[in-house]
């Protein structure tokens, strides 16, 4: 599931890949944008912004989020129906794939589309301070709803708001004000974040073993690593929730 980490280290592969190359193609296929061609073009860089990728090229900046199923692959693989740009630069092949937001925009514009988020987890502007005052901005909203929420810190996801919670030995619903150090909470969101941003197998636990990379998500019903008790479940919403009814409370 794409989070701020897996967008991170896929403007990394991206910025390897492609900066300081020209393009020989630039095949936009969607609608509104299908027209743009910067073939010919210097790509400058690739950075990422929360779960917000740019590519820059020129004037122009190449602005995407993988939202649920999107991604970037390098690589002459083949094109199909879910394939929304494909950008190469020689030998060179990057394909965006069932991307949730692909647009065009005016370089110098596109910081209005991220205006909107918190400090980024991975990003040069990370302040642990900011952070953690936007957390208690709203002290009786639900602890998963606010670190979901982009606005207070950038680059959270499902995944990683699941194991947060387990970590601080809340649940989910817990209210924010419950928290007895947000600090720690800030800063082991910045840790789990930073140890995973070059790195496609994400871990949470310190155990890169197969099967035994996450504390609760992805789990249910099966035993706590940290007590034995089964795990729980349920949908709260659009998002499906995992804890430890022994230590979460």
């Amino acid at each position: 599931m794409p989070e701020g980490d897996t967008v991170f280290h896929t403007a990394a592969a991206l910025a390897a890949a492609l900066t300081g190359k020209t393009l020989t193609r630039c095949d936009i296929r969607v609608p509104g944008h299908a027209t743009v061609d910067l073939t010919g073009q210097r790509v400058d860089e690739v950075v990422s912004r929360g779960k917000h990728l740019f590519i820059r090229i020129g004037a122009a900046s190449i602005h995407s989020h993988l939202k649920m199923e999107g991604s970037w692959r390098i690589g002459r693989r083949p094109v199909d129906h879910r394939t929304r740009i494909i950008l190469e630069a020689g030998p060179v092949r990057a394909s965006g794939i069932d991307l949730g937001t692909l647009q065009v925009l005016d370089r110098r514009g596109e910081g209005e589309v991220v205006a909107h988020l918190g400090p980024d987890l991975l990003g040069d502007d990370w302040d642990p301070r900011t952070a953690t005052a936007n957390l208690l901005a709203d002290p009786q909203r639900p602890l998963a709803t606010a670190l979901l929420d982009q606005s207070v810190m950038a680059g959270i996801g499902n995944v990683y708001c699941n194991e947060l919670c387990f970590v601080v030995g809340r649940l989910p619903t817990t209210p924010v004000a419950a928290l007895t150090d947000p600090n720690r909470l800030v800063d082991r969101a910045r840790a789990m974040l930073w140890s995973n941003r070059l790195r496609w197998a994400r871990c949470t636990t310190g155990d890169t073993r197969p099967g035994r990379q996450l504390w609760v998500y992805g789990r249910s019903g099966l035993p706590c690593r940290r007590c034995a008790t089964p795990l729980n479940s349920d949908r709260g919403g659009a998002r499906i929730r995992f804890w430890c009814p022994e230590c979460q409370r």
